[in-house]
């Protein structure tokens, strides 16, 4: 089952609305499933008829083209519905982390001008200390006892919504930043920028009428948009789980034959941890990706071994910019990179001056394309900070990692530039101390952070989980065991053995905590 004229024709308009595919994917295949929970399952037709529901209802309530929906929830057909409805009547989706606080919850709220507010059960509990501080309706997902019930908020059934076409720069949706304090920075990203990138994938991931995706990370994530809406936008069917856990992963991976998944690197990590997991028949899988931070050599080769399928990661930020792609499986001899610069992304690296650096000299990467956020929400200030120009006035994103390419064209990450630690004047890279740890035997995951010390400035320290069984492992020991293999200069000043890292929903490893939680015995040498 291949794409159909239609929505060839759909992809070739220089902007669309991925609202516009569902239907045409709901008038020419109706019975086709479009997307899967853990409570229900809808057709193309069914979810094409709910969007419309949801896009009918906001105008009833006067959301006009451009206000903002939030929505904070787990994912659900229901919130699927949200976000496609929401695109149909041209309000900008605004989806907030579940995982935030209650105090910035609310806070982005306010940030956002939301006009209306989707929530689910657990959010609406961790909402209750601020719940009189917000001051938009609420309307509960999945039997949420909040303002009013999703099935009664929804207009009747057979509601048919006015259409809204889409300019290219309207606001599509607003993904605030990860922040453990305060008020995070939202990313507005415009329409043209989404669609540019459905029609990217399209062409080079193999997505289709016949995709079938597994999405494991929560959706107010730009690395589970990135996934989710190509699927639906090419006709495939998109599994959605409410929470990852690696068990269930595998067994709706082998029930459901899955063709698509996209994963971050702490997910691998667990499912190829997994005594049964060579016991599952992954034989559908065609192409896998992953993003959101670097994943392993290691851990590449490990999946390009076990788990059937190519594999191919992304290196990008959610403010958009300049992107990286490594197709693991054609390359694998350059597992340690981040790949090639995409077709049409131009991406160079400079000093701390803003000078362009010499091919194998470390830069700080800053990007360029079609696909470049609009700005930071109301933070002009910062927007700018994020600018870099070259010498023609063409504009680039910061992305604040540091990196070198190779004579190939390669990217290799270092680190992110807050995170290098600057030692008694030399540069000391994290990645590099960890990459040693990550070799030893009875290590599952790792994590260098720098703290300060009064004779160096700074120093770095590990926090390393065991792996299982490892009884015998001691901090001292494996200290010793990785000075042993690194430069005098990089050598750890403390190690300590942790049951695990902390990390944010989409499994980025939150060294800001590592670094307020260690409390030596004496300051570090």
């Amino acid at each position: 089952m291949g794409i159909t004229d239609g929505i060839t024709e759909l992809l070739a308009r220089p902007v669309g609305n991925l609202a516009d595919c569902v239907r045409l994917h709901a008038a020419e295949r109706p019975a086709h499933l479009a997307v899967i929970d853990s409570r229900r399952t809808l057709t193309y037709a069914e979810f094409d008829a709910l969007a419309d529901r949801v896009a009918s209802a906001l105008q009833r309530d006067g959301l006009r083209p451009g206000a903002a929906l939030a929505i904070c929830a787990a994912a659900s057909a229901e919130y699927a519905a949200v976000l496609v409805g929401g695109l149909r009547a041209g309000v900008a989706l605004v989806p907030l982390a579940p995982s935030s606080t209650a105090a910035s919850l609310a806070g982005m709220v306010a940030d956002a001008d939301a006009r209306l507010l989707f929530v689910d059960a657990d959010v609406l509990r961790e909402l209750a200390p601020v719940r009189g501080s917000i001051a938009v309706p609420l309307v509960g997902l999945a039997g949420a006892p909040a303002g009013q019930s999703f099935e009664a908020w929804l207009a009747p059934a057979g509601s048919r919504p006015r259409e809204q076409p889409v300019e290219p720069q309207q606001v599509f949706n607003i993904i605030y930043s990860s922040g453990t304090t305060g008020t995070p920075k939202g990313i507005v990203h415009p329409h043209e920028l989404r669609w540019n990138q459905i029609r990217r994938v399209q062409e080079s991931s193999g997505y289709g009428p016949d995709a079938i995706t597994l999405i494991s990370t929560p959706l107010y994530s730009n690395t589970t948009l990135v996934s989710f809406l190509p699927t639906l936008a090419l006709g495939g069917t998109a599994i959605l789980m409410p929470k990852f856990d690696a068990q269930r992963y595998l067994e709706l991976a082998a029930q459901h034959r899955v063709t698509h998944s996209m994963l971050v690197p702490v997910q691998y990590q667990r499912l190829l941890a997994r005594p049964d997991f060579d016991s599952y028949d992954l034989s559908s899988y065609r192409m896998k990706f992953s993003t959101s931070a670097p994943l392993s050599a290691a851990l590449k080769a490990d999946v390009l071994r076990r788990w059937p399928g190519g594999l191919v990661e992304y290196y990008g930020m959610t403010e958009g910019g300049g992107s990286c792609v490594l197709a693991a499986h054609e390359f694998p001899h350059k597992l340690h990179t981040v790949g090639r610069p995409m077709e049409g992304h131009d991406i160079r690296l400079i000093d701390d001056e803003g000078r362009e650096v010499a091919v194998g000299e470390i830069g700080e990467v800053v990007g360029s394309s079609s696909t470049i956020m609009s700005g930071y929400h109301k933070q002009p200030e910062k927007t700018a900070a994020a600018h870099w120009r070259d010498a023609t006035g063409k504009l680039f994103i910061r992305t604040g990692d540091v990196g070198r390419f190779d004579e190939d064209g390669f990217l290799t990450l270092m680190d992110r530039k807050k995170d290098m630690i600057i030692s008694g004047g030399f540069n000391i890279y994290p990645s590099d101390l960890e990459a040693v740890l990550q070799r030893h035997p009875d290590v599952a995951d790792c994590a260098v952070v720098g703290v300060p010390s009064q004779r160096w400035g700074e120093t770095p320290v590990a926090f390393v989980v065991p792996r299982d069984g490892a009884s015998s492992l001691s901090a001292e020991a494996l200290m010793g065991w990785t000075n042993e293999q690194v430069g005098k200069t990089q050598r750890l000043a403390a190690l300590e053995l942790v049951a695990g890292l902390p990390r944010s929903a989409i499994g980025k490893v939150l060294k800001r905590e590592l670094r307020d939680a260690f409390r030596p015995a004496r300051a570090p040498d």
